[in-house]
């Protein structure tokens, strides 16, 4: 018997609708895309590890550069091992990655930060980015434009949610701004 995680075990029934694609490619993105809310974080930071904003700001960086360069190496193991095996991947890295980072928080090790949310957490970024958009691609090849739009709106409106969502959440639990 294949495993769940198997591209064997992906197929699609006959009368499936790939209009139920998208909105799963869209929530995706919409919690991967809360990368882009890490501003909210830039002062807190600063100040529970007693540094300038440069330092803070390579937290960022390192993630962002660790999308792209994982979305370069990983994508032919996405095409080739299927969507479901590497969302697997990614949201292991990505908790993996939070775990660091939180190990480094509350041990006051930066560097743990940059290895956590930066590196690994990077690295389940770039995997999770890849694996909605080419599999919209695949169901869409009709509509390549509006199934890749689909797709990357979610990335950007992780920001959206998760900015305010963030601040409230420090707020409550101390160690960022006041809700508004």
């Amino acid at each position: 018997m294949a495993s769940i995680l198997t591209r064997s075990a992906i197929v699609a029934p006959k009368n499936f609708n790939r209009w139920l694609i998208p909105p799963a490619a869209l929530a995706i993105h919409l919690c991967i895309g809360q990368v882009y809310a890490f501003s909210v974080f830039k002062i807190p930071f600063m100040t529970h590890f007693d540094t300038g904003e440069v330092s803070i700001g390579w937290i960022f960086s390192i993630a962002i550069l660790m999308l792209g360069i994982s979305s370069a190496v990983f994508g032919p193991w996405v095409e080739k091992n299927g969507p479901r095996a590497s969302m697997v991947a990614a949201g292991t890295c990505w908790v993996v990655g939070f775990f660091i980072a939180s190990l480094g928080i509350v041990s006051g090790q930066l560097w743990l930060v940059y290895l956590g949310y930066g590196v690994i957490g990077g690295i389940g970024l770039g995997i999770g980015y890849i694996s909605p958009v080419s599999t919209l691609m695949k169901w869409f090849p009709d509509r390549p434009g509006l199934a890749t739009g689909l797709a990357i709106m979610g990335f950007g409106g992780g920001a959206l949610i998760a900015s305010p969502m963030s601040n409230q959440l420090m707020a409550l639990y101390g160690g960022g701004a006041e809700p508004e």
